[in-house]
């Protein structure tokens, strides 16, 4: 398996630091607000890769923080009247509500900012007796990151331009800093904010010392993988690697991966432009296996646009895959049990559609071009598996599809529901209807059901139905 390096701009030969085990740490979000659109992408992204990797036979432990300290957290807190504690909590409990969803799995570990204090206390401190960060006189901590040689690495940032640009910055309240380029560790409290003791004062971390101290904590001093959106780049991961190759005095993460942005009718998502969605509101008009499905269908370094258009386009796309299941299904309850002679050599020829979703994955998990394996077998499945087939081979069709839309995080086959007395009486009055070619009373019923949210759709095998 390959994967593009965001530290060396290539792709590369993966190759974990323990055989048969990834360690892997994502950032996760500030919860101060239900999660957008833009949050779901890199939550969609690796967790997919996550199961890639458990597919292929790794054992992983996945970490992903929730960073539950921070100025919009304290301004939405004073907006309510109530403590940051509880905003953050509210909306930890929503996202992983949404999460779930999108069918995207806990991580192993969700650790929280709050409760790793005396870890980045820790951690500053040893920064500060290796000389590679400095308090203020007013008991602000700094990173000293002319210190640290290899500061740009990731981000492929010259030190000297940055310098010239920082200098053009005149911040209020940096005028102590030794450089203007030095990044805050550990900042003194605000009248009502949340403080901790600390050696050099009351106060709170810095946003960048937290992933750090979690990822060592959860995962070691050196990690295989660690990810998040293209935004995060610079300077939160620059600043990330800064601060644990200067504690730790080894390399912090082997492999950066990183997804681009998601654009919404082709124009960057802000609140101002009006543009702005969360998942929850995308919720309201779409099952989330259609979000995930479509943030799915294009490459994760490539940007992404978001319209309903695309998402109906989605959501037809996502339906053709559940369709084919519920037919393999059917077949496979109506056919012939054992294996016919020719059907044999048609399941041999299904193999290779696992092979090309395989080959696409290792790809720097290509999902593009999975999905597009999964629709070849899509309508191999369609064309093959027909009445007469057999049990056993609509069987091993319908398991192999279902089995790679799961790696992929896609349920195409959902437990099925029971519908209410009204309604199975609507239906057995339409079949009887039909039965005695009242057409008119038969289409009224449908366009009733529709009304009630159930869509019906007769078949070889009899009527189906699902809701809108």
């Amino acid at each position: 398996m390959k994967l593009f390096n965001t530290l060396t701009r290539r792709k590369e030969e993966f190759v974990p630091l323990e055989q048969g085990k990834v360690k892997m740490y994502v950032c996760g979000p500030t919860v101060y607000d239900f999660i957008h659109i833009g949050n779901a992408r890199p939550m969609i992204v690796f967790d997919t890769a996550r199961r890639y990797m458990e597919y292929k036979g790794y054992e992983v432990k996945f970490v992903s923080n929730f960073t539950d300290v921070d100025d919009k957290i304290i301004a939405k807190a004073l907006k309510e009247g109530i403590s940051p504690e509880e905003v953050s909590a509210r909306y930890i409990a929503e996202c992983k509500k949404d999460m779930e969803g999108m069918n995207v799995r806990p991580a192993s570990v969700h650790p929280q900012a709050t409760q790793e204090i005396p870890g980045m206390i820790k951690m500053i401190q040893t920064l500060i007796d290796k000389g590679f960060a400095y308090p203020a006189a007013d008991g602000t901590v700094y990173f000293r990151v002319k210190k640290f040689k290899d500061y740009g690495k990731l981000s492929h940032k010259n030190l000297d331009d940055l310098q010239s640009g920082f200098r053009s910055l005149q911040v209020s309240g940096e005028e102590q800093k030794e450089d203007p380029l030095d990044f805050v560790l550990w900042k003194p409290k605000k009248e009502g904010e949340p403080y901790w003791v600390s050696p050099w004062c009351e106060g709170r971390p810095g946003w960048h010392i937290e992933c750090s101290v979690m990822s060592r904590k959860y995962l070691g001093e050196e990690i295989d993988i660690h990810a998040g959106g293209e935004d995060l780049i610079f300077p939160h991961h620059e600043n990330e690697i800064a601060q644990s190759e200067a504690c730790n005095g080894k390399l912090f993460a082997r492999y950066w991966l990183h997804n681009a942005f998601l654009n919404i009718n082709n124009k960057k998502m802000s609140k101002s432009l009006g543009n702005f969605f969360t998942v929850r509101e995308i919720a309201k008009q779409y099952d989330l296996q259609v979000l995930r499905f479509f943030m799915l269908n294009a490459h994760y370094r490539s940007p992404l646009n978001f319209s309903s258009d695309l998402m109906e386009a989605a959501k037809n796309s996502l339906e053709r895959i559940v369709t084919c299941a519920s037919f393999l299904k059917d077949r496979e309850a109506a056919g012939g049990i054992d294996f016919i002679e020719e059907e044999k050599e048609l399941l041999a020829q299904a193999d290779a559609f696992t092979e090309k979703f395989e080959e696409a994955m290792d790809d720097d998990l290509n999902t593009a071009d999975a999905l597009a394996a999964i629709f070849e077998l899509v309508k191999f499945a369609n064309t093959e598996v027909k009445e007469g087939s057999s049990a056993a081979f609509a069987g091993k069709i319908r398991e192999k599809l279902i089995g790679l839309c799961d790696i992929l995080g896609l349920i195409v086959e959902k437990e099925e529901e029971s519908l209410d007395a009204e309604v199975e009486k609507l239906i057995a009055e339409r079949q009887a209807a039909r039965k005695a070619k009242n057409f008119a009373k038969a289409d009224e019923i449908r366009s009733r059901l529709t009304e009630m949210g159930i869509i019906l759709k007769d078949t070889r095998e009899g009527v189906k139905w699902m809701r809108t």
